[in-house]
This record gives structure tokens, C-alpha cells and sequence, in this order.
């Protein structure tokens, strides 16, 4: 449940109740460190190959945008147990985009309301609570895997539509 009373409650009770819970969340997060690796070296081997040139540059684009997505559904999971970690986590990343040009409190916006920039929109207040436990479990179950799924599509839409993997140059 994404509730900040209950939610590493919820965690515990997977770990050491359900039976092979700690086997179904560590298989999960798991998986999600291989899939952190995998897009990693894919990237390093388009890189290294050079199959991001024309034609293809559009979908290098749109893999660069999947390994940002990987990326942040590795850290909206990480923030779910709503733990030390988890808090910290948050308080620290949210701090990182709060610094961001433009979009965030030192950014052309912030004139508008001092509380106006993308960290304040990302926690849905000023601080870090159930609605920040519960904007980044919609982004993590709903928003992130939808982005991905389409961009996924597009991806192998172009693969095929630019004549198949590349090779070597």
C-alpha cells in the first residue's frame, strides 16, 4: 500500500510472512539490476559499434530516453519500502532536479512562487510525505512502465524500419 504508515510494514510482512516473499522481492530487484546492466551494455555496444549514425540516430535518441527510464523505475523502486534509505533517497534526488536549470528553484519559473519548481511538483509539497510516497508509486506501477512499453515499440519499430540491427563499422 502506497501509505507511509504501512508501506515498510507492507515490506516486512512480504519479507518474513508471505511464503517465498523474500524470494519474490529479491528476484525483482534482482532483475532490475540486471535490466540496469543489460541497457548498459547495449548502449556501450551501439556506442562502440557506431549504429547511433544516420540512419539511426533518431532511435539511439529514443534508447537514450529508455535507459532514462530504466533508470528512474530503478529509483522510484528504490524509494517504494519507504525505509532510511528510501527517505534519504528521495531527499537527495529531489535535491539534484531542485538545481536543475530552468526547471528548478533557480530557474526562470521559481519568479512565479518560491515553492514553484519541479522538486515542489515531483513530492506534491514542500516536503517529503505520503504524497511523494504516492507520486512516485503511480510513476513506478503505472506512468514509467507505460512510457517504457511505447517507447519499447518504437524502438523495435525502427530497428525493422532502418533494415535490422546494424554490425560493425
Amino acid at each position: 500500500r502506497p501509505v507511509t504508515e504501512y508501506a515498510y510494514l507492507d515490506m516486512k510482512y512480504l519479507e518474513f510472512d508471505v511464503p517465498f516473499g523474500i524470494i519474490l522481492r529479491n528476484i525483482h530487484r534482482w532483475a532490475a539490476h540486471l535490466m540496469v546492466v543489460t541497457i548498459m551494455l547495449h548502449m556501450l555496444r551501439v556506442f562502440l559499434t557506431g549504429s547511433y549514425k544516420p540512419p539511426r540516430e533518431f532511435n539511439w535518441v529514443v534508447g537514450v530516453m529508455l535507459l532514462v527510464l530504466t533508470f528512474l523505475l530503478s529509483f522510484t523502486g528504490y524509494l517504494l519500502p519507504w525505509d532510511q534509505l528510501a527517505y534519504w533517497a528521495i531527499t537527495v534526488g529531489t535535491n539534484m532536479i531542485r538545481s536543475a536549470p530552468f526547471i528548478g528553484h533557480e530557474g526562470p519559473f521559481a519568479l512565479l512562487n518560491k515553492y514553484n519548481d519541479i522538486r515542489f511538483m515531483v513530492l506534491g509539497g514542500t516536503e517529503i510525505g505520503a504524497n511523494a510516497l504516492l507520486r512516485f508509486y503511480v510513476l513506478h506501477i503505472m506512468v514509467l512502465p507505460f512510457s517504457a512499453a511505447v517507447l519499447i515499440g518504437v524502438h523495435f519499430w525502427r530497428i525493422r524500419k532502418d533494415a535490422g540491427i546494424s554490425g560493425p563499422l
